[in-house]
């Protein structure tokens, strides 16, 4: 990254940004501001620091924060803007001992982290829109499939229940159910139009389907998460974000710990996976005797699940980057 003489950091709130600049000495020279989340103020705003500072002299860097963003992201990106969109927990776990909080500080700290650690960060490029509209349809399915399974764990309190009360109740549980499952329905056919009306992406989806074990909603998140395979350089950074990479838990002669998984992990991502791995233990014939014969040598089931879990992944990568379907050599072996 090469080097910028001013350095905004924001911190973002649902109604509000507070901004403040430092330079590469890491001296306040753009002072605290508080300024409405909005597209008219942020536009505004930039340029008026664009004017006096120059577009190519400043780094803009904000915590990633979802939805509460997406204006100042759109329109760094419209405008040309670089920037930098940090992961909440590296900017936290730099922050050291603290006493207090405010916004105005949350702000100076992650500029500070910005200019610290400018030698590793890469310049952020927004999520392309059909990707966006597939991680907010995801959601919305997954919120959906969450009502209408609480819903339907309604049926079991109809047993005990009096017939004057039961009739009633029954049907108006049933056409809520109804109604979430046509809604289920809508949102997973948005979802097929956007992966079949991007040709890449609906060939990456078609690609990891081919992996035994593998189903659509898994494909579909990996595709989400990845950002279509352009944010993770191998299989071993995809297996880390999904948190099935053991790591050793040693220190001197005292600590010697099993390797494990670490904590932090897209739960979601680890929770499909494992489903994937418990289908690929029955389905896959490779998978099935590496199972089988981890158990026999005494292996934890859960490890040798996690190392299902790993290869799995390992295989997701290695057909997307190839772009060639996965094909089962073992059976050509035998």
């Amino acid at each position: 990254m090469k080097n910028y003489s001013l350095i905004i950091g924001i911190d973002i709130s649902k109604l509000k940004l507070d901004v403040i600049g430092i330079n590469y000495k890491s001296e306040i020279v753009n002072q605290h501001q508080t300024i409405n989340n909005t597209k008219r103020t942020i536009t505004s705003f930039f340029r008026k620091l664009i004017s006096k500072y120059g577009k190519e002299n400043i780094l803009f860097s904000f915590e990633n924060t979802g939805v509460y963003g997406y204006y100042l992201i759109f329109i760094l990106e419209k405008m040309n803007l670089d920037y930098c969109n940090l992961s909440a927990l590296d900017v936290n776990k730099s922050k050291g001992i603290r006493r207090g909080k405010s916004d105005k500080l949350d702000a100076l700290i992650i500029a500070q982290y910005t200019l610290a650690n400018s030698f590793r960060l890469d310049l952020s490029k927004h999520t392309e829109l059909h990707l966006t509209k597939l991680k907010l349809l995801f959601s919305q399915r997954e919120k959906v499939v969450k009502t209408i399974k609480n819903f339907n764990n309604n049926k079991e309190a109809e047993q005990f229940l009096p017939n004057e009360i039961l009739k009633e109740f029954s049907k108006s549980n049933k056409s809520i159910i109804n109604n979430l499952k046509k809604n289920l329905k809508l949102i997973e056919d948005q979802i097929s139009q956007i992966i079949d009306d991007n040709i890449s992406l609906k060939k990456d989806y078609d690609l990891i389907q081919s992996i035994p074990g593998v189903g659509p909603q898994t494909a579909c998140y990996i595709l989400i998460v990845t950002k279509g395979f352009t944010i993770f350089d191998n299989a071993r950074k995809l297996a880390c974000y999904a948190g099935v990479v053991p790591f050793p838990y040693q220190s001197g002669s005292s600590i010697k710990g099993k390797n494990k998984v670490s904590y932090l992990a897209d739960k979601k991502l680890k929770t499909l996976l494992n489903l994937c791995a418990m289908n690929a233990k029955k389905y896959d014939h490779q998978l099935k005797l590496y199972f089988e014969k981890k158990v026999n040598e005494g292996k934890n089931k859960m490890l040798i699940l996690n190392n299902i879990r790993n290869k799995l992944l390992h295989r997701i990568f290695a057909v997307v980057k190839r772009q060639q379907p996965y094909i089962n050599t073992h059976s050509y072996a035998n």
